[in-house]
This record gives C-alpha cells, sequence and structure tokens, in this order.
C-alpha cells in the first residue's frame, strides 16, 4: 500500500516534528492546518490513511464517503478519543488506532504552573504591575505549597507524575481512583473522594472522561464540600467539571481560584481569536473571561510540548507500521470495542 498520510490539526510549529518523524518512519505526510471536519472531510478523499487531533470531529455520513473512496486508516495522535465516531469507523471496516500515552509530564507540569499561580496570585500581581500598580495588595498575600495538601483526581501515568512533581515541592498529596497502582502509592495517599476533597487545598482533575458515565462528575455538590477557597484545576476534559457550577464558586468565593486547560464544547471558543468580548457569544464563557485573574484559562496546551508532541507522531506512525506488518494493533480502538 501506499505510504502516504493526510494529517490535520497540524499547527505551524508542530510541522518541522512532522517532517522529521515521517522521513525516518518512510512516510509522506500531507500536513493540514485545518481540523478535519463534516464540512472540509472532502480534502480526505483518495487517501487510505488519515491522521487527526481532538476537535476533529466527522460524522457518520462523511466517514461513509471516505470509506467509500478507500479510507482504510483512521489514526489519532491523542489519548483521549471521545471526538472518534467509533460506531462508524466499525460499521465501514476503517481501522482506528490511539495514542494511550506520550510525556506525562507535559500536561502534568501545566497542572502544577495553574496551581501554583493561582496560589500565589502570580497573575493578579502581573497583572497588577503591568497596570503599573507595585503596591503590595492583600490579595498578594499566600501559603507556601509546603504547608498544603493537594488532591489528585485519577491517578495514571499524569496524575502521577503530577503529583510526583508536587510531592517535590513538599506537599502532601492525596488521590482518588478506581485502580490504585503501587507506582501510584509512591507519591500519594489514596483517599475517598469525600476526604479528597473535605482535605485538599488544591484539587487537579486528571480523570478520563468516559461520555454519559462521568459527566459533570465535579459540580456543584463535590465543590460545596470542598474548604473555602481551595483552589480547583481541570487539566483532563471539559466536560467532567460543570463549569456554570465552577464559576457561581468562584463568584462566591467558595473557590480561591480556577485554572482550566479544557471546557466544555470548547472548540467554539478555543482555536478562535476575537476583537472584543462582545464577538463572543456563550455567556458562560463570558463570565469565564471576566473572572480573570481568579479563573486563568489556557486554551488546552496541556501536550503542546516537544517532547509530547514527538511521543503522539511517533506511536502512531508505529501504529500504522503494526497494521502494515501485521494486520493488527495493540493500540486498536476498534479492539477494545469488541
Amino acid at each position: 500500500m501506499e505510504r502516504k498520510i493526510i494529517c490535520f490539526g497540524v499547527r505551524d510549529y508542530e510541522i518541522p516534528y512532522f517532517e522529521e518523524l515521517g522521513k525516518k518512519y518512510n512516510y509522506d505526510l500531507f500536513l493540514k492546518p485545518q481540523f478535519l471536519n463534516t464540512e472540509n472531510y472532502k480534502d480526505a478523499i483518495g487517501y487510505e490513511i488519515v491522521m487527526v487531533r481532538g476537535n476533529c470531529v466527522v460524522n457518520k455520513e462523511a466517514m461513509k464517503d471516505l470509506a467509500r473512496h478507500g479510507l482504510k486508516y483512521y489514526l489519532t495522535r491523542t489519548a483521549g478519543y471521545n471526538h472518534v465516531d467509533l460506531e462508524a469507523c466499525k460499521s465501514y471496516g476503517i481501522e482506528c488506532a490511539f495514542v494511550p500515552g506520550y510525556s506525562p509530564n507535559a500536561v502534568a507540569e501545566l497542572a502544577v504552573t495553574l496551581s501554583m499561580m493561582l496560589l500565589r496570585h502570580t497573575a493578579y500581581a502581573c497583572d497588577m504591575t503591568h497596570r503599573l500598580q507595585f503596591k503590595v495588595t492583600n490579595t498578594m498575600f499566600s501559603k507556601e505549597i509546603r504547608g498544603c495538601k493537594v488532591g489528585i483526581l485519577g491517578c495514571g501515568r499524569i496524575g502521577t507524575s503530577s503529583a510526583k512533581l508536587f510531592k517535590g515541592l513538599g506537599a502532601e498529596v492525596l488521590g482518588y481512583d478506581i485502580f490504585q497502582s503501587d507506582y501510584a502509592k509512591k507519591y500519594v495517599k489514596f483517599v475517598s473522594l469525600d476526604e479528597l476533597l473535605k482535605e485538599s487545598d488544591i484539587v487537579v482533575i486528571h480523570m478520563a472522561y468516559f461520555k454519559d458515565k462521568n459527566d459533570n462528575f465535579i459540580s456543584k455538590n463535590e465543590i460545596n464540600k470542598m474548604k473555602d477557597g481551595a483552589i480547583l484545576v481541570n487539566v483532563a476534559r471539559g466536560e467532567l467539571l460543570n463549569l456554570e457550577d465552577a464559576l457561581d464558586a468562584i463568584k462566591s468565593n467558595k473557590l480561591g481560584g480556577l485554572g482550566l486547560d479544557v471546557i466544555p464544547n470548547e472548540k467554539s471558543l478555543f482555536f478562535h481569536n476575537f476583537s472584543n468580548l462582545s464577538e463572543v457569544e456563550n455567556p458562560l464563557y463570558k463570565k469565564l473571561i471576566e473572572l480573570y485573574p481568579k479563573v486563568l484559562v489556557t486554551p488546552h496546551i496541556g501536550s503542546s510540548t516537544d517532547k509530547a508532541l514527538i511521543d503522539m507522531i511517533e506511536i502512531s506512525l508505529k501504529n500504522m507500521d503494526e497494521y502494515i506488518e501485521t494486520g493488527h494493533c495493540k493500540n486498536s480502538l476498534i479492539k477494545k470495542q469488541n
């Protein structure tokens, strides 16, 4: 078969990495900056292999058309795969594989960064000095992380990497997970969800998202169990957190800070530039923006590091090699659904 792959959602800074790894694994990679969607999917017609990232969403009819024109493999260079229509892939005989893990430090470092910015009020302080206000205010006073308890929701590879970093800073780290690995136990003390929420000064969401199963895992009920003035950070999936409840908790000062790298339905806000707030249509997103600097938002950049990017591209190409050489792939999503 031809070793051509059309890759969607490729950012400018990613191009050299794609080119280098394409040569290393002997693939011709055709790079598109656009996210694959139901409107532009025809750009992929004629390709046997498509590679996508999160926020590439194609409906069943488009997948059927692509399969009719020769699509055989649908690779997502992400660990999450709720953007992939697996039923459509199975219906039309399209193999699909994902990247089960990439540099766990990428997301973990962002989680720590957002947490520390909120704990030490650095965004607030820098905003003040940017406006030529150099007096120290009451808001700039903070706890030290070594006197805090940090709760990690989801102690897999990424969550445990985050716990390791927090522990290295001197914090006591609590963990909640259905599966409690021996490796995670080196860095976290596993407790019940209620105890974690009650005891933690900072709560970080690292859980995997399963559609219609753990939506709004953290909402008003859970937030009310948290310490007054606690910090909440979500670097997993936007659907895990009831955003409206979290913002209400910020406004009422129940939460002291909120850090978000993900939000529900994020593609309507993320990856766009606006000239003023009136252009943002969703009133919830307007509230989100207006609550800066108590609410810090990054546009889903958790995996935007050199090492994570290399892992995502390289594992995707190795997945394809495995399909070609054996007809199967250990990272198959079709296999996972059987």
